[in-house]
């Protein structure tokens, strides 16, 4: 196991995180996965999809970012089998797509991606902060940027008629929202771990074709790439190529603006 990279992916049955794997599976430094999903049945099949490893390990886990307890029991599995982590990857999230219309509604994304997402962060970090060479990862958007969003040229952004209420569209604020919220949670980490060396980022891999915007095939006619673009990216970044981009919210070739 010492001469093995362990890297523990949530969300990784599927879309960007299942590409992540498969992006790591093609390297020649041996990893060990343990592949994270709140189904354990999916992350068995998704894990069986890949055939032989080879030199690589994959290792399923359950976890439901919405229980403290499921979180809690993932770390106790992993820290029983491993004494450390090299690389925390956080992909697992949520997207209404729906206009909020409710406290509720407005909330759930929230709850998924920043605060589930906060808490898997602090339980792990003990094992992470052990690692010679510690990673932290964040999946974000590009819709969480403010600058863009507040631009009137962005495509993102839609000038609607006067008037209120609006016209019922896909919004995804709940969405947006709790993406910026998630890169000030990496901003508030990436200072609170610089003197135990973790390196901590928002990736951002821009538009993708997943299941997460609800529509794969719609997403593809306005030009999203295939997922499997984001899972490259994540290997590159825990391999090191944006070492120099250490803090930030980094899409593909460069920084994403705040």
């Amino acid at each position: 196991m010492s001469d093995k990279t362990i890297v523990v992916i949530t969300g990784a049955n599927t879309g960007i995180g299942y590409e992540a794997v498969k992006a790591f599976l093609t390297a020649t430094q041996p990893y060990h996965i343990f592949v994270g999903g709140r189904s354990p049945e999916k992350v068995e099949s998704a894990i069986a999809s890949f055939g032989d490893t080879g030199i690589h390990t994959l290792v399923p886990f359950q976890l439901d970012l919405l229980s403290d307890e499921s979180i809690t029991a993932a770390y106790e599995k992993i820290s029983s089998e491993v004494d450390h982590i090299d690389a925390l990857i956080n992909n697992a999230g949520a997207a209404t797509c729906d206009p909020p219309t409710s406290r509720a509604s407005l909330l759930q994304d929230y709850n998924v991606n920043v605060a589930g997402t906060y808490v898997v962060t602090d339980v792990f970090l003990p094992l992470l902060i052990k690692s010679s060479n510690p990673r932290l990862l964040f999946l974000t958007s590009g819709l969480s940027s403010q600058e863009e969003a507040g631009q009137s040229n962005s495509p993102r952004y839609f000038n609607p008629p006067a008037g209120w209420p609006k016209a019922p569209g896909i919004q995804f604020l709940g969405y947006r929202a709790s993406k910026t919220a998630l890169n000030m949670v990496m901003i508030d980490f990436e200072r609170l771990l610089k003197n135990d060396g973790v390196k901590v980022w928002c990736v951002s891999p821009g538009m993708l074709a997943t299941n997460l915007g609800g529509n794969p095939e719609l997403l593809k006619k306005l030009g999203a790439g295939d997922p499997s673009l984001g899972g490259v990216f994540i290997k590159d970044v825990v391999e090191g190529a944006r070492d120099n981009d250490a803090g930030k919210v980094i899409q593909r070739g460069k920084v994403q603006p705040w």
